[in-house]
């Protein structure tokens, strides 16, 4: 499908052919039949992009101040490699569309194949020929309302959520600071509340067009003092409100609003402007500043966009579906018309001419309006490279499935750098991340149909770096599929999804050999290697301190069938490594956490857990997120033998035995990582086992959940070992 792309790092507006997106249960699929272009928002995305390293830090130091503090933790080297995978993720352009119901998820009601709708949101509603937006970014259009005014939906959605702070009432005065589209939509909503409007801009031609569409007064400010025209508009009062609707870097407008509002007046700031506020005029008439949050309550709350959790409509009157349906009803009662907004329209496939008339100005512009074939035909899979007989039989046929930043800094570049490796199919939800991703690290073709990598035969492993939840799943589907499995940690994020990898590994398992390998790179790092020589036979103590730093409750992390917290998520790379180095089985678990009270963090996330080996051997593991960042993560001690090992942050070894002590310096983190790829690569083009044997991988996850019980309970839980052999008694 074409989509327009943004590349931050270049600077360069692209019209790309992608795969469409991917399905899920809480989305809606829409054949997208016109689209927006919000020229204020997106010329200065635009601009940013185009801007040297230099500028771009200069325009967003809170993003520079991030980088230091990553340097100081991580190193330069990692640090920068991390900054520039991100900036060379495509950005997607769009925000506000409509189209046609393809198809709904199954937590989906109220939407059906074939309705009309607008579309909103960042990411979801793009410029793009087919979208999948979560449902409460989602309404129907009633009849009477074509789909070119309803892509004005999101935008004049963002114009009634600054009207909705201000609350007018009935013959308020109100000032609208520029007349761009959202300030046109905005004077048009305050003349359906009955106020009186006054509108600002610089560009006599918007002026008028916002008088004919209703405004009282226009003013063009820079003909005109618009303060004198304030005062004669008000009768010497000031407004009562002054949204400001402009996008500008300069102050401008803020000090402008600070002179022409009333005592106790109110400014709305519904456009991005600067907000140095001149403290001496806002306090002497002690004037409220209320800064819009985009489209209405739900905007940047993942539970709500996301989660499809909707607010009670008796607490919460107005969201930001109902805002988006209040401006539909608003288009059919003929309050609201959109239809002299628009300047210019051009079919997606010459997207990039708009994006030419925005960068040059050379014609005036307001509603630029994107349209679509709606009937032209979408493939699912878009090949990006020569299709070839088959892969060569002394290379591994790898499907790639996720590409976040993640897989592309420290998973794709080892593979793609493998000899060994012939890199088929990538899958990820989004067809710009898989077309951004197949082209940069030489896939043959790329998709967001797992079906469809399972179903080449040219692809015999298939590594999965998906969000935790979806690990089960697709790890299943491989397995079923005969394919060999890599999947990053964690496994499984239930007990039940754990009894259905071992059932599907099982069967495949009884028809022919298959590895199945998950992410636990530790146990590969060069120094692990060195510890675990040093280290005499017999029980061991370990003592592993994780300082992981804050982790908000509000991430994707923490929900239960979604991350399944820190325990499940990360803990299981530190229970993994006690294993590896005791050569042994946890068969005793006992878990205590933090009482924090507190909303932002997680009491599981700080917790302390005793594990007891079948060999003897016990550990504790201390995980943290209430300490300080700036602090080594990790410190990691095993006593035994006569020997003390310290493995310190992966970056330093001291073996302490017979009264010496020996010291290994390494800075490279990603060694464990290239070498436990290297090796799965080996194990699965020899149809040998994989890297970790199967049963410690089990057995890992067994004890995590069994600390989950502990916690709950208060009491140790008591665990059998899993043993592979038992699927060969019979």
């Amino acid at each position: 499908m074409y989509q327009i792309l943004q590349n931050i790092k270049s600077g360069e507006t692209r019209l790309e052919t992608v795969p469409p997106p991917a399905d899920w249960a809480g989305g809606v699929r829409v054949r997208t039949a016109a689209s927006l272009i919000s020229a204020g928002t997106e010329k200065m995305l635009i601009d940013l992009a185009q801007k040297s390293l230099v500028g771009k830090a200069q325009a967003r130091p809170d993003l520079v101040r991030q980088v230091l503090q990553k340097v100081k933790k991580e190193g330069l080297l990692n640090t920068f490699r991390n900054v520039m995978s991100k900036m060379e993720k495509p950005m997607p352009l769009g925000y506000s569309a409509a189209g046609i119901v393809e198809a709904v998820g199954r937590e989906v009601t109220g939407f059906k194949a074939g309705d009309r709708v607008a579309i909103a949101g960042a990411g979801y509603a793009n410029h793009a020929e087919i979208n999948v937006v979560p449902k409460n970014l989602v309404a129907l259009i009633p009849d009477g309302v074509s789909f070119e005014e309803a892509s004005y939906t999101t935008v004049a959605s963002i114009a009634l959520q600054g009207v909705r702070l201000a609350r007018p009432e009935l013959g308020d005065n109100v000032v609208v600071v520029g007349l761009g589209l959202i300030g046109l939509i905005t004077v048009q909503l305050l003349r359906a509340g009955g106020c009186r409007v006054l509108g600002l801009d610089l560009d006599p031609k918007k002026v008028a067009l916002g008088l004919e569409l209703g405004m009282d007064t226009g003013v063009v400010s820079s003909q005109e003092d618009p303060v004198a025209a304030v005062e004669r508009f008000t009768r010497g009062r000031g407004a009562d409100y002054t949204l400001i609707t402009a996008a500008t870097k300069s102050n401008g407008p803020i000090e402008l609003a600070g002179e022409i509002t009333r005592r106790k007046g109110q400014v709305i700031a519904v456009g991005a402007v600067g907000m140095n506020i001149p403290r001496d005029v806002y306090y002497k008439k002690e004037l409220e500043v209320k800064i819009s949050m985009s489209y209405g309550p739900g905007r940047y709350d993942p539970s709500y966009e996301e989660g499809g959790i909707d607010y009670p409509y008796d607490y919460v009157r107005w969201t930001e579906q109902r805002n988006m349906e209040a401006v539909l009803d608003l288009m059919v009662r003929g309050y609201l018309d959109v239809k002299p907004l628009t300047t210019h329209r051009f079919p997606i496939d010459r997207a990039l001419e708009a994006y030419e008339l925005i960068s040059e100005g050379k014609e005036p512009y307001v509603g630029i309006v994107l349209t679509y074939d709606v009937d032209r035909p979408q493939v699912p899979v878009v090949r990006v490279k020569p299709a070839s007989a088959h892969t060569a039989k002394d290379r591994l046929g790898v499907g790639f499935v996720g590409a976040g930043n993640y897989a592309a800094l420290h998973l794709l570049p080892h593979l793609q750098k493998d000899d060994r490796v012939a890199l088929a199919g990538l899958v990820t939800a989004t067809g710009l991340n898989a077309r951004q991703k197949a082209d940069k690290f030489g896939f043959a073709y790329c998709t967001t149909d797992l079906q469809a990598v399972l179903d080449d035969p040219d692809v015999d492993a298939v590594f999965i770096a998906t969000r935790h939840s979806t690990h089960a799943d697709f790890t299943v589907r491989a397995l079923e599929a005969g394919k060999h499995v890599f999947v990053e940690k964690p496994m499984v994020v239930s007990e039940e999804q754990l009894e259905a990898v071992k059932a599907a590994y099982e069967a495949a398992l009884a028809k022919r050999p298959v590895g199945l390998m998950v992410g636990l790179n530790r146990r590969f790092a060069p120094m692990v290697a060195a510890m675990r020589e040093a280290l005499p036979a017999g029980a061991k103590q370990m003592i592993y301190r994780v300082n992981s730093g804050a982790i908000p409750t509000s991430t994707w992390l923490h929900e239960p069938d979604e991350g399944g917290g820190m325990l499940v998520g990360e803990m299981c790379h530190f229970i993994d490594l006690m294993q590896y180095l005791s050569g042994e089985r946890p068969v005793r678990v006992y878990a205590q956490a933090l009482a924090l009270h507190r909303a932002d963090l997680a009491d599981h996330d700080n917790v302390v857990i005793t594990l007891t080996f079948d060999g003897g051997s016990v550990g504790t593991l201390a995980y943290s997120t209430v300490g300080d960042k700036a602090a080594p993560k990790e410190r990691l001690e095993v006593y035994g033998g006569g020997t003390v090992a310290v493995l310190d942050d992966f970056r330093r070894l001291e073996i302490t035995r017979g009264g010496a002590t020996k010291r290994e310096k390494a800075m490279n983190q990603d060694k464990g990582q290239a070498r436990q790829l290297a090796e799965t690569v080996a194990a699965f083009r020899t149809q040998g086992a994989a890297p970790i044997p199967f049963d410690e991988l089990v057995n890992g996850m067994q004890a995590v959940f069994a600390a989950r019980q502990s916690l709950a309970s208060g009491q140790p839980v008591e665990l059998t070992p899993y043993r592979m052999e038992k699927i060969f008694e019979n």
